[in-house]
């Protein structure tokens, strides 16, 4: 039992994944104080979101196999996806376009950015080799030079290209992969071990063996505004782990000096650290709870329900206000950690999140894109794009997104109705019409309806078939219409 009642707010649920969700981050913030989610998925498709809201902004379509982890670039204008089709890939966060191919001979699991850096890329994975791609020395070309702001054309880059770092000293798969603060330093988590490496000699300068098998590790920071000194590691990153019933946590320049160790009563999949609120979250493993304990002296402050399966992945966001949960489950769902308002909280105790809440940027999502320039809806299956309202002035197929104050900022969903997959199209008719009655709704601010089958005086006798025939009568009736039943059962001719 928890020794305290924190505040407790409701999270928000981000939905759209298909199957587990293994990994979360969270991009530095921007200029206007906001930042960026991208989340990777077994189902292939990692996603990128609002950080504040959750709200999705587009999925990066490309790989052919599980992605196991996806992470930004420090000034967000990239994104990298580990997978397991034997590729990283880097994507372009502004067109949502394939910048870069790194070929693999097995399956990767991890990947990170340097700190000062968006050029390069460290991966590993289960050839238990780390290597750092640079990017910078390889530029993609316009598919079109005559063509004024053509795609370029994806860059494929070879294992052999990379620098491997440490060559034959891991013995297991990596798991992850950390670039510290020191841009000459990186970390790796495999199997029970972590591995400390200096990239100019390419070398392994220092090994610690934990107590159980490495499910996570991840470098915990603030954005410069938010960092303190009186916060936990002195203002600096630091390294959180997960291991067996373990969790560790490291310091200094290298985060190479072990501030703290909890062993808990029960398995560690996941951690992430409060750095100012003096807390550390965990996802239980087995379990589907997400336990929050007090880092002074361990004690279990909160127990967070809500997923249904592990929680495999936590991460703060760069203001420290709010963190994030992926689970087996296949959803995200962000949970508050803060006082007063904040992204789609009003404020106070047990706060409802306000989906209609006139947030900057926030995407209709009953009108989104794939992507921010074009990809394929997860809803419908059909392909859209995103232009702008003068692009779409000649336009006959083109729905409108969401505007802002101008009109020369509409942002228009245009959709290519031959991309729609064989029989979807009654279903896809049949969901616009909801989501547009669901959109008129919302706006006006009146009450949903709710959606309570009617009630006939034999429902209990009928079959399911009959039911929904029975009810099919009764909607026709409505609208003024008659219906013959032709026996439809008999035998064709």
């Amino acid at each position: 039992m928890a020794s305290e009642a924190p505040r407790q707010y409701v999270p928000l649920t981000c939905h759209g994944h298909s199957r587990p969700v293994p990994h979360i981050n969270f991009s530095s913030l921007t200029k206007d104080e906001n930042y960026y989610m991208i989340s990777a998925c077994k189902d292939g498709n990692p996603m990128l979101r609002d950080g504040k809201t959750g709200d999705w902004i587009g999925t990066f379509i490309g790989h052919k196999g599980a992605v196991w982890q996806a992470k930004l670039s420090p000034d967000a204008a990239t994104a990298a996806t580990a997978s397991a089709d034997f590729t990283a890939k880097i994507w372009d966060t502004h067109t949502g376009e394939l910048l870069y191919t790194l070929q693999h001979d097995h399956i990767v699991r991890a990947l990170a950015y340097p700190s000062h850096a968006s050029d390069m890329v460290a991966t590993g994975g289960f050839e238990k080799k780390l290597r750092i791609f640079d990017l910078a020395e390889i530029r993609p070309q316009a598919a079109s030079p005559a063509v004024p702001n053509a795609p370029a054309d994806p860059v494929t880059i070879t294992s052999n290209m990379a620098f491997e770092i440490g060559e034959g000293v891991h013995t297991d798969s990596i798991k992850c992969v950390v670039w510290t603060k020191d841009p000459t330093t990186l970390i790796t988590a495999s199997g029970k071990t972590l591995r400390w490496f200096d990239i100019a000699s390419r070398s392994c300068i220092k090994t610690v063996d934990l107590d159980g098998e490495i499910k996570s590790c991840e470098l915990v920071s603030l954005a410069p505004q938010y960092s303190s000194p009186s916060d936990i590691g002195g203002g600096l990153p630091v390294l959180a782990v997960a291991a067996g019933k373990t969790v560790s946590f490291w310091g200094g320049d290298l985060n190479d000096t072990e501030i703290k160790r909890f062993d808990l009563a029960h398995g560690v999949a996941s951690v992430g650290l409060d750095v100012k609120g003096n807390k550390f979250v965990v996802g239980e493993e087995p379990g589907t709870w997400v336990r929050v304990y007090s880092w002074d002296d361990g004690r279990e402050l909160d127990v967070l329900k809500g997923h249904h399966g592990p929680v495999w992945s936590v991460a703060f966001s760069p203001d420290g206000k709010l963190y994030a949960t992926g689970s087996e489950d296949g959803t995200i769902k962000m949970w508050k950690n803060c006082e007063g308002f904040y992204g789609l909280w009003r404020g106070g105790a047990n706060t409802v999140p306000e989906r209609n809440a006139d947030y900057k940027g926030r995407l209709s999502r009953d009108a989104r894109p794939a992507s921010s320039r074009g990809g394929q809806s997860g809803l419908s299956g059909e392909s859209y794009q995103m232009i702008s309202a003068s692009e779409c002035s000649a336009a006959s197929d083109c729905r409108q997104g969401t505007e802002s104050s101008s009109a020369s900022d509409a942002v228009i969903i245009v959709k290519h109705p031959n991309s729609r997959s064989p029989g979807q199209g009654q279903a896809q008719a049949r969901h616009e019409a909801r989501s547009e009655s669901a959109v008129a709704l919302e706006s006006l601010d009146v009450p949903k309806q709710s959606n309570t089958r009617p009630q006939t005086r034999a429902e209990g006798m009928l079959s399911p078939g009959d039911l929904k025939k029975q009810l099919f009568l009764q909607k026709l009736e409505r609208r003024g219409l008659s219906f013959s039943d032709p026996n439809p059962r008999s035998a064709p001719e």
